[in-house]
């Protein structure tokens, strides 16, 4: 990027700048390594080139400071010695209706492609995407909050074509431990309308199987999700959570026999469009209601065969999908559970369907558990006709508000002391580099000293006494490590706080000179990433 002729007051400065860009070993850093929206950090670092200039012509010795002491007192070095947050940007059925989550909505099979666009972005290192028809939540490890929000969101705006002010109205913001608690309180089942569903642990899970192997798909990302599934384990092996409580397939059949009358529940006739994992479920907890006979239309009959078989002694009629207004005209209810990403009933669909029976009373329920929506809002507007999509499911969790508070309860307890551990692990993570880099510095004396000692014992030493005294040099580094390595360790077992052993790691950073060694392979990781 060319620095401005208003800053640049003579060729002298323009060296210094020159030489704050070439000396480092990582490529073009310094002005160039800003990101390019932060003009003044740029007009900071010209100002204090000034400076440098200055004191180089009453301290020749000023010439000799490095390109990267002088970047780490820049304004750009805040992005390497800062730890990154975990933010998750999300939109759920409790802060969006559902015709804003289905534009949101990103389809398992393109996960990895938003992983790599999200990471592409500036301020964004790491990113993981949870879309689900109640859900669509974005969470990534940004260098900067603020920046990385922004960003986020305007790619959100981008890929959805719904403006950032509308996003920014019904969009939640949660940042590191509260992020932490929010993706364990989604895995726990906590955070779904129906509490404790299995459902929503197989599509956490499903998100560390997509993002395995996935670039952008880290350490800290990768961590919190394998985390997040430890945690919803335990919560439902621990507590009575899933016991009554069950998917959105079951809260749709508890709706729909909700609405009917209870005389009707055994001869109301039932029809699922899409036999996929949703449509098997309805069918199955449609069954354990007392179900005995449904129609199912489906693009092909393998799957309705499959589930035939799965439960025998339950008539299954099976249609083709050319036939499914036909088969909407002999039904009562129709739960509708497919991909399609066009409505298949609209208005003018279902005015031409005969009313349905009248022991139901006549009106025809639509019960769509799909996102995208099945069944367009305008059927609604027939008289003999009722629809009732995801968001309308919160009916059927209210009534039972009394026992899911209960549990959710003892879930919270478990979900603080794995979170605990979770910020415990990730603290770890930040003593590392400091760690290895303490390791190696004493290696590196070990062997210089070792070297010497041997030179001046002669050519005429045995293997034994040689392996003696390795031996010893080992031992020795080892047991003066002990210390300073038990001081850098931070995983919640003892009484010492982050604030404690983070002190203890700038010490020995200081005293050691360990810094520039760390703060090398920071620039390294993040320059090898931007070229990704």
């Amino acid at each position: 990027m060319a620095v401005s002729s208003a800053f640049v007051a003579c060729p002298k400065l323009e060296t210094v700048l020159n030489h704050h860009k070439l000396e480092t070993p990582f490529g073009l850093i310094g002005v160039r390594a800003l990101p390019s929206n932060n003009n003044r950090s740029r007009r900071g670092l010209i100002q204090r080139a000034r400076c440098e200039l200055s004191a180089s012509e009453s301290a020749p010795n000023a010439a000799n400071i490095s390109a990267l002491e002088q970047l780490k007192n820049s304004a750009a070095d805040r992005y390497t010695k800062e730890r990154s947050s975990i933010v998750v940007i999300g939109l759920s059925i409790h802060t969006a209706p559902v015709e804003m989550r289905e534009k949101l909505a990103i389809p398992e099979a393109e996960w990895p492609r938003a992983i790599a666009e999200l990471c592409g972005l500036n301020h964004i290192e790491e990113a993981a995407v949870l879309s689900t028809c109640n859900r669509m939540e974005i969470y990534v490890l940004a260098l900067s909050q603020h920046r990385g929000v922004k960003e986020v969101t305007e790619w959100m705006s981008k890929t959805s074509g719904i403006p950032v002010s509308e996003i920014c109205q019904h969009r939640f913001l949660l940042y590191n431990k509260d992020a932490t608690q929010h993706i364990f309180e989604v895995s726990a089942g906590l955070d779904s309308l129906v509490l404790g569903e299995g459902q929503i642990l197989a599509q956490v899970k499903q998100v560390v199987k997509v993002g395995q192997g996935v670039n952008g798909f880290g350490r800290n990302i990768s961590g919190l999700f394998k985390h997040a599934i430890t945690v919803g384990k335990r919560v439902r092996t621990e507590t009575n959570i899933a016991a009554g409580a069950v998917s959105v397939s079951s809260a749709a059949v508890e709706l729909a026999l909700m609405k009917l009358p209870e005389s009707s529940h055994a001869s109301a006739r039932m029809l699922i469009v899409g036999a996929g994992k949703m449509g098997k479920l309805v069918i199955k907890h449609l069954v354990a209601k007392g179900c005995t006979r449904m129609v199912v239309v489906n693009r092909s009959e393998e799957r309705v065969i499959a589930i035939r078989e799965e439960i025998p002694g339950v008539e299954v009629v099976y249609r083709p999908l050319d036939e499914m207004l036909a088969s909407a005209a002999e039904a009562d209810v129709v739960f509708t559970s497919t991909a399609s990403e066009t409505p298949l009933f609209l208005k003018e669909d279902v005015e031409t369907l005969p009313p349905a029976c009248p022991e139901i009373g006549g009106v025809r329920l639509f019960v769509d558990i799909s996102v995208p929506r099945n069944v367009g809002s305008c059927v609604n507007e027939v008289e003999t006709a009722r629809v009732y999509n995801v968001d309308d499911l919160k009916e059927v969790v209210a009534a039972n508000k009394e026992d899911r508070l209960r549990k959710a309860m003892e879930a919270q307890t478990i979900i603080a002391e794995e979170s605990n551990q979770f910020e415990a692990w990730r603290d770890s993570l930040e003593t590392v580099p400091t760690i290895k880099k303490l390791r190696a510095y004493a290696e590196r004396i070990r062997m210089a000293e070792l070297e010497k000692c041997m030179s001046k014992m002669g050519d005429d030493i045995n293997k034994k006494t040689t392996r003696a005294v390795d031996d010893l040099s080992r031992g020795i580094v080892n047991r003066f490590l002990h210390g300073p390595m038990q001081h850098l360790r931070c995983d919640g077992s003892d009484s010492r706080t982050l604030s404690e052993t983070l002190e203890n790691m700038h010490a020995l950073n200081r005293m050691y000179g360990l810094e520039k060694d760390i703060l090398e392979e920071k620039l390294k990781a993040m320059t090898s990433g931007q070229q990704k």
